[in-house]
């Protein structure tokens, strides 16, 4: 009983220190469970966890570098560009993409071998960048997993069932974290923006949502089962284009770059 008191009284207090904020992407007033110095403490933490489980960094220097690039470009013209951005490729056979607070995003290597140019890797990464910047992550995350299992770090209580969790348990849980609907249009219309401001074709935010509808006619990805439908996704996509983008030109696609950056340096799978 004191044990579980004491974990109230603690997400009470992180509860007040915090309070509300305004999320930069929408310009509404939003309560928000933990700080910001806090976010990047989280990500920090748990960073090196959720990089072991997703079978380590690809072991190619010039590859990672050029993910980083292309990451760096994008965060330079959002909401937060003085944040210090990680920008990672995972040696995971998964498509997917996902971020933990403070500025750490991760592709995985299944997710690199079914894009085609740099531009749909913009869109990826620029999708991720809204929810670090809309603190999308450390809010789901604060309300899925729990604040204190996220402040106290390497082995906390369970407030259901009073077991210990460690890091690696709550790494698991971040991998599979589910946003809200309104939470992914908002990062793929603020991801839109920001690709087409660090001078990407916007047509690779399509291009990779027509990408995950070919593969949810086939298999389940883990990016789909934790992402809506990319079917509706397109639409809004589409229509956002043609009403503010379609006048635009001299926009990257970059399919060369990519094929050489990525493609050609992809390590082979084991047989």
């Amino acid at each position: 009983m004191c044990g579980k008191f004491t974990l109230l009284i603690l997400g009470l207090i992180y509860c007040l220190c915090t309070g509300c904020a305004i999320n930069p992407i929408t310009g509404d007033e939003e309560l928000m469970f933990i700080g910001e110095e806090q976010d990047i403490e989280i990500g920090k933490h748990y960073a090196p966890e959720v990089e072991k489980q997703m079978g380590g960094r690809i072991n190619k220097n010039d590859l990672q570098e050029y993910i980083d690039s292309v990451g760096q470009r994008i965060a330079r013209v959002s909401q937060k560009p003085n944040l210090e951005y990680h920008f990672v490729a995972l040696n995971h056979k998964s498509v997917n993409a996902f971020a933990l607070p403070g500025g750490y995003i991760f592709v995985t290597r299944g997710m690199l071998e079914n894009l085609e140019t740099e531009a749909q890797l913009a869109a990826v990464l620029a999708h991720e960048i809204v929810h670090v910047v809309a603190r999308d992550t450390a809010n789901t995350m604060s309300k899925e997993i729990g604040i204190n299992m996220l402040m106290v770090g390497a082995a906390v209580v369970s407030r259901a069932s009073g077991e210990v969790m460690t890091s690696a348990q709550v790494a698991h849980m971040i991998v599979g974290l589910q946003y809200s609907k309104q939470d992914e249009r908002q990062a793929d219309l603020g991801g839109l923006k920001y690709m087409v401001r660090a001078g990407y074709d916007p047509q690779g935010m399509v291009e990779t949502m027509e990408m995950f509808e070919a593969r949810e006619r086939d298999t389940r990805d883990d990016f789909l089962s934790s992402h809506p439908s990319p079917i509706n996704r397109v639409g809004y996509l589409k229509q956002r284009i043609h009403i503010r983008y379609s006048n635009l030109t001299d926009l990257k696609v970059g399919k060369e770059d990519y094929e050489k950056s990525v493609l050609g340096r992809l390590p082979k799978r084991p047989l």
